[in-house]
């Protein structure tokens, strides 16, 4: 654990984990000066503010909906992907609004998350060995020797997108689109039939009659920007570190530091060690910071860890996303709250039901199970209330493209299913009816 003064390189000097080779050294110091020159893709008022909205919600004031794809594609920077995506956590979003009776704060898996992690640097398939695919950012999916080398200016291409996903966010959420007068629009045809898009358009309804009412007595509810506009976040996994040190930048108004490629920004499982260099990055940028905690956890790490990062234990700060699986929750979070609360660490929970419930189904598809995920909801409510904690949000790998990725739900996916639409170039997701099925499910839990 570091005390020695930070800077945006000092993780050099730390063992890291999960980064690149990159072949062509000279090439990709110049593309980080590239990325450095560049504007930043976010800014310092709008992490604080998300900051403020967090510490809220770890009081029980607010609930974090975190969610978006497992792996993003450059292929898929569209205007109507975007807005899509955008749209299921939107829906979600009023669910938990109205029917739960909190107010949710959005945040979206986009606009960054580009490279992941890999269990295994290599591949292997009918005995050839090949980089593992590492995200657009680092290399492409193609198994050749070609597409799997990494390219570092595939970093400027990862920032160039990120932008563009960004200006389309903030059209839509700024534009009008967002707006609650807008409510109906945000159901997609191929939920409109469904019991979940049935019971949505009927939340819908309710909405618009109290935006009638308002207009009755004479208030006028696009002339105020909760009703017309909405506040939509970004996060993705603080992974190459070369990328996230070019786009960290010092506050004008204050002196404070902040990696601007994200408002949000996670530590992984496989990155959290105490003495490494994605610690020693986070520790000096004042982003809100997520930490990945699955099983193979030691208590006594993460609370040297929350030290390092939140020193002065500040509100809004910490966010921890238990992963741990339905049949592993009931034995590890309950000594973690507690653990946790006796160490007085102030942490917003959340609770990741994706990666605990992955398997391989018969037809050899990586996927999930509806009722599985759950499951592993409901008993992270059941023990946080049993615990006395606040459970503080969740955080899913969804789009809002009809797939068959993850099995179950009210469209009754079966393993024969998942060949229909099976689109996912890294684990699979809830598609928008699984998505907004889950949102009725979770506000009413929210309301007890």
């Amino acid at each position: 654990m570091s005390t020695s003064p930070w800077n945006k390189d000092s993780w050099k000097l730390f063992p890291a984990m999960q980064q690149v080779d990159w072949p062509d050294k000279e090439q990709y110091v110049n593309v980080l000066q590239q990325i450095t020159d560049l504007p930043p893709l976010v800014f310092a008022g709008e992490i604080r503010k998300l900051r403020k909205l967090i510490a809220d919600a770890a009081e029980g004031r607010g609930f974090l909906l975190q969610g978006g794809d497992c792996a993003e594609e450059f292929k898929e920077c569209t205007a109507l992907t975007i807005r899509e995506t955008m749209k299921v956590i939107l829906q979600m979003a009023v669910v938990m609004t109205f029917a739960g009776e909190k107010p949710v704060i959005k945040v979206g898996r986009i606009a960054g998350q580009y490279a992941k992690p890999r269990s295994s640097p290599v591949e292997i398939r009918d005995g050839v060995e090949l980089p593992s695919f590492r995200g657009d950012m680092v290399n492409a999916s193609d198994f050749t020797k070609e597409a799997r080398n990494p390219d570092c200016k595939r970093l400027l291409d990862g920032y160039f997108h990120s932008a563009s996903s960004l200006n389309i966010l903030r059209a839509f959420t700024r534009g009008g689109y967002a707006s609650l007068e807008k409510v109906h629009a945000w159901n997609k045809e191929f939920l409109k039939q469904s019991k979940e898009g049935k019971s949505y358009e009927e939340l819908a309804f309710q909405i618009e009659k109290a935006l009638t009412f308002m207009r009755v007595i004479g208030f006028e509810p696009e002339k105020v920007p909760q009703l017309s506009e909405v506040n939509f976040y970004t996060s993705h996994e603080a992974l190459l570190l070369g990328y996230e040190e070019a786009l960290t930048r010092q506050d004008s108004l204050t002196g404070i530091w902040y990696d601007c490629s994200a408002h949000l920004l996670w530590i992984g499982d496989r990155t959290r060690q105490v003495d490494g260099a994605h610690v020693e990055f986070l520790r000096g940028v004042h982003n809100p910071i997520g930490i990945k905690i699955g099983p193979d956890h030691d208590l006594d790490d993460l609370k040297r860890i929350l030290d390092t990062l939140n020193p002065n234990n500040e509100s809004g700060r910490m966010v921890i996303i238990t992963r741990f699986g339905k049949e592993k929750i009931a034995t590890y979070l309950p000594p973690l709250l507690r653990s946790i609360k006796e160490h007085g660490a102030k942490v917003l929970w959340s609770c990741d039901p994706m990666h605990g419930n992955t398997f391989t189904s018969d037809s050899n598809y990586k996927t999930r199970n509806f009722n599985d995920i759950l499951m592993e909801i409901r008993h992270f409510f059941e023990i946080h209330y049993a615990e006395g904690t606040v459970p503080g949000g969740v955080h899913f790998e969804l789009t809002g493209k009809d797939v068959t990725e993850c099995m179950g739900g009210a469209q009754e996916i079966m393993d024969h299913h998942l060949e229909n639409n099976y689109a996912t170039s890294c684990d699979p997701r809830l598609n928008a009816q699984q998505s907004l099925e889950l949102a009725f499910l979770i506000a009413d839990m929210l309301k007890r």
